[in-house]
């Protein structure tokens, strides 16, 4: 995919208003990413995997796999990315990068030990586009092989306006009024609201797996209640506190009357009838 294809208001977000990396290494913003490497870790296999991080950013989650000892080839549809990413680790053995779409996977098939696609689904606002991604990943992974998606649930705009105060502006409710409707985010205001969208239901993330030909392994929450409470950020910088921090979103990460609370739901999912 060129960045011609990515719609303008996608690219502005990454380009102009948004750093992933800066976000997930500061603050809470980090809770995510320890919990994402939490539950990839303890589902894949042991030894030296292939994995295939799609849309992948400048190598975030490839840094620590790579450091974990496996082989990663990230795709991302924007160039800048794939630029940073092999700047920042070009220089190591078993690491590549290039550009690439979600729903057209140049790779063969049954390539990759397991794939991740944490943030594809976000972005890919039209069910036929998500359900073409997750059965490109399924096509690539090997037999007993893993897919790792990530989604926004749906509940994210109420929680967040609520929060930070935006529910009380006119045109945020608005906003997350539409997206609680169908899921659909979309900010036509020059606030920085977040950019075009599609917010899960849990099950609909299921729905969409199975319809891959997917069997679920486990659908977590991530942040749990912790992802919504900003005053807890001294509390995170501190080990103790980091740790009860940690404790709450493992404590309700598969209940399913809990896990839209989450900031971030991650799918772990196989093509296979177990992994090991």
């Amino acid at each position: 995919m060129s960045d011609t294809e990515v719609p303008d208001e996608i690219l502005h977000h990454y380009r102009a208003q948004f750093d992933e990396d800066q976000r997930l290494r500061s603050g809470l913003g980090e809770l995510e990413l320890l919990r994402t490497q939490e539950v990839i870790r303890r589902n894949l296999p042991e030894g030296s995997l292939r994995i295939l991080d799609i849309g992948g950013g400048s190598g975030i989650h490839a840094e620590w796999l790579l450091a974990d000892g496996h082989r990663v080839h990230l795709i991302d549809p924007l160039p800048e990315h794939v630029e940073q990413a092999m700047a920042r680790l070009g220089h190591i053995e078993g690491f590549s990068a290039e550009v690439g779409d979600a729903r057209h996977l140049v790779e063969a098939d049954r390539s990759y030990d397991a794939v991740l696609m944490l943030g594809p689904l976000y972005h890919l606002t039209e069910g036929n586009d998500r359900v073409s991604a997750w059965c490109e990943a399924r096509r690539v992974t090997d037999t007993h092989g893993l897919v790792f998606a990530a989604a926004i649930t749906r509940w994210s705009s109420l929680f967040s306006g609520l929060t930070k105060g935006a529910l009380f502006d006119p045109r945020f409710r608005a906003i997350a009024e539409e997206d609680l409707t169908s899921g659909q985010h979309r900010n036509p205001t020059d606030e920085e609201w977040f950019t075009t969208a599609y917010f899960h239901h849990p099950d609909e993330l299921s729905e969409e797996a199975a319809s891959a030909g997917l069997r679920m392994v486990e659908l977590v929450g991530l942040e749990g209640l912790a992802g919504w409470q900003p005053e807890l950020e001294k509390r995170w910088q501190d080990p103790e506190g980091r740790e009860t921090i940690l404790f709450s979103a493992r404590a309700v990460e598969s209940e399913p009357s809990l896990i839209g609370l989450s900031t971030h739901l991650l799918a772990v999912t196989t093509r296979g009838h177990g992994h090991g």
